[in-house]
């Protein structure tokens, strides 16, 4: 079974009035935890977190044009000069003309601004340490991966373009029926007996499979692993391997993963010796379907089934792994 689905948040969707409800909800618990709204009180220093901002900023590097702060702030040009003009009288900055080009004005931390900078930078830290402080191990590691997926999807950093495929680190393989269960339940409603199947064959690899002819992936992308994929030998058939359990988390599609995945389960497959290669799939996943087609598979069979809830249909493909490897890269 395989889900390389439709990318997330197309622009035909309605609003999720949930989401922004739930996402509103925590903006505001969360500026009131960290005490942004009275910065002064909760780091027992004399800078509101304006100030504060426009500190921690220049203590990043030396002088800077005003106009570059302002941007890097996504600051109001009034404001930002008000706190500047206090921060200045108070000796914490200095602004000087650009000497390569006097229209250009820069500014930048005196001595006092520095040390001022590092105060708040170590108050902030033992705030922020404090939050975390009585949390396990494996609590802290889940709240790591939950801001890395907040902070890419909401567009606050770069998402990263490169990726890695490597074997399967302890207890990932349970990280992968995990997720073929989870993810199959949002995006289409199956039930228990499907997690049950990709136990079933995830336990049977971790047991019995030949390490010469036989293996599986994890696709790690920005530190943790995002996808998934198998190629195991077809009982009976010495020339026949099945691809399996392709998977690609909703927040890492569309980087060509899915396409990757399929590229090296291929090619691990004419490396040992297949002839042939089968996968059986559904009908719903047309994003996998898609990757299948550009790879050089054709449908073989197909039958509706009802085995995990909803009415779906099921497909067979297969492939002649000793054709010329070419479609599958132009799909990465």
């Amino acid at each position: 079974m395989n889900a390389q689905t439709k990318p997330a948040g197309s622009a035909e969707e309605p609003v999720d009035e949930e989401l922004v409800r739930s996402l509103r909800e925590f903006s505001r618990e969360y500026t009131r935890l960290i005490g942004a709204l009275d910065y002064r009180h909760r780091l027992g220093t004399p800078h509101s977190l304006p100030e504060a901002r426009v500190l921690y900023e220049l203590a990043a590097g030396r002088r800077v044009p005003v106009a570059a702060l302002r941007e890097r702030l996504d600051m109001d040009a009034g404001q930002l000069s008000r706190l500047l003009s206090r921060a200045e009288a108070r000796g914490l900055v200095g602004r000087e003309s650009d000497p390569a080009d006097s229209r250009r004005q820069l500014v930048g931390l005196s001595g006092a601004g520095r040390e001022a900078a590092r105060l708040l930078d170590r108050r902030a830290r033992e705030a922020t340490g404090a939050l975390v402080r009585d949390l396990s191990a494996a609590e802290r590691e889940r709240l790591g991966a939950a801001l890395r997926v907040v902070t890419l999807l909401l567009g606050l950093r770069r998402r990263p373009t490169g990726h890695l495929l490597r074997p399967p680190e302890p207890g990932e393989l349970g990280w992968v029926i995990q997720r073929h269960g989870a993810l199959y339940t949002a995006e289409y409603g199956w039930n228990a007996a499907f997690e049950a199947l990709v136990a079933d064959v995830v336990a049977t690899f971790a047991r019995e499979h030949d390490a010469a002819r036989e293996a599986a992936w994890i696709a790690e992308w920005d530190g943790e692993p995002v996808g998934s994929i198998l190629c195991v030998a077809e009982p009976d058939d010495a020339e026949t391997a099945r691809l399996r359990l392709l998977l690609v988390e909703p927040h890492a599609r569309g980087l060509g993963i899915g396409g990757a995945l399929v590229a090296r389960c291929l090619d691990f497959a004419r490396g040992v010796g297949y002839r042939r290669m089968v996968l059986w799939t559904n009908e719903c996943l047309a994003s996998a379907r898609r990757l299948y087609q550009a790879a050089g598979f054709t449908l073989t069979d197909s039958a509706p089934h009802t085995l995990f809830g909803p009415r779906e249909t099921g497909q067979t493909w297969s492939l002649d792994l000793t054709r010329p490897a070419d479609g599958v890269r132009n799909a990465v």
